[in-house]
């Protein structure tokens, strides 16, 4: 589990740096320039990213479980998934969901790691979870902290582009990728 733990911190530290630190990220960036200060928080993104991935990997069939999940609770992932994605496209674009919701990425990130957690309780899949709720938490607080609001007039054709975009990364993620790349059928 080292290489989930490592890029759990690369992934996550990035992140919280981005987020809390916001003075030190702009000194850096206006000393480095900001297409190197983007391509070094990218590239430790990124490696945090893979070493996530490849840490699951190692720890799938070790069958390692921090809790039980309620029975019920796939159903209920499902809806908060597909409403996930959704929002998470809204954050692109001017539509009524991305100015209700302020920071609808964010947002989404919380649904779709809540929805996980309470679906399954397997140890790396619930640190991996719970790393990007308490990431996401923390965005959407220090944004709300800030006054950081969005400011256009909302059209109603790009609450539909969220919602197409939306619904069809859920099919394809439902479908094709927890199937067949995780070996995970989320519907039976």
């Amino acid at each position: 589990m080292t290489a989930l733990y490592v890029g759990l911190l690369l992934f996550g530290g990035s992140h919280v740096f981005s987020i809390l630190l916001a003075g030190v990220r702009n000194r850096l960036s206006a000393r480095w320039g900001e297409a190197l200060y983007k391509g070094v928080y990218s590239a430790i993104s990124l490696a945090g990213l893979v070493l996530i991935a490849f840490g699951y990997w190692q720890t799938r069939a070790d069958g390692a479980v921090a809790y039980i999940p309620y029975e019920g609770a796939g159903h209920f992932t499902l809806l908060l998934v597909l409403a996930a994605f959704v929002f998470m496209s809204a954050s692109k674009g001017k539509s009524h969901l991305r100015k209700w919701l302020q920071n609808p990425f964010s947002v989404g990130v919380v649904l779709w790691s809540t929805g996980h957690l309470l679906a399954n309780g397997k140890t790396a899949v619930v640190l991996i979870f719970a790393t990007l709720l308490a990431i996401s938490v923390l965005d959407i607080l220090n944004n709300v902290m800030r006054g950081n609001s969005p400011t256009f007039d909302p059209l109603w054709a790009d609450d539909l582009k969220a919602v197409v975009a939306g619904v069809a990364i859920y099919a394809v993620l439902l479908l094709g990728f927890h199937p067949y790349v995780l070996g995970v059928p989320v519907v039976r």
